[in-house]
C-alpha cells in the first residue's frame, strides 16, 4: 500500500473515521506518555500510542495489518491492567472500557480493510 486508500461506500467511510479516531486517540497517549516516561512512569502508554497511531495510519492506507496492530495493542493492554491494578473492577474499568469498545469498532472494519486491500492488488495485478 503505498498511499490513503479511496473511500467510495458507507463502510469505508466508517472503516477511514475509525483510522483517524485510532490515531487521535494514540497521539496524546504517545505525546503525555513520554511526559509520564521522563518523569519515571510506566513505558507503556508510549507504547501503545506508537502502535494505536501506526495501526490508524495503515488501516488509513487500506491495511488489514493496521487492524491486527490496533488489536495486539489492546490485548497487551489486558496483562498491563491487570498488572496495574490486579483484579479491582473499578481500576480496571477506565484502562480497559474504552479500548475494548474501541476493539469493537476495529473488527467490524476488519472485512472493509480486506476488500479494499485484496482490490489494490488486483489493480496492481498481484493478485
Amino acid at each position: 500500500m503505498t498511499g490513503l486508500y479511496r473511500p467510495r461506500r458507507a463502510a469505508e467511510w466508517a472503516t477511514c473515521a475509525v483510522a483517524v479516531l485510532l490515531v487521535l486517540l494514540g497521539l496524546p497517549l504517545l505525546i503525555m506518555g513520554a511526559e509520564l516516561a521522563l518523569l519515571g512512569g510506566s513505558v507503556y502508554y508510549v507504547l501503545a500510542g506508537a502502535a494505536i497511531i501506526a495501526g490508524g495510519v495503515l488501516m488509513l492506507m487500506g491495511s488489514v495489518s493496521g487492524a491486527l496492530l490496533y488489536l495486539l495493542a489492546w490485548l497487551l493492554t489486558w496483562p498491563w491492567a491487570l498488572w496495574e491494578v490486579g483484579f479491582d473492577g473499578w481500576g480496571l474499568l477506565p484502562r480497559l472500557l474504552g479500548p475494548t469498545l474501541i476493539a469493537v469498532l476495529v473488527v467490524l472494519t476488519i472485512p472493509v480493510l480486506r476488500r479494499a486491500q485484496k482490490t489494490s492488488l488486483v489493480r496492481k495485478g498481484i493478485a
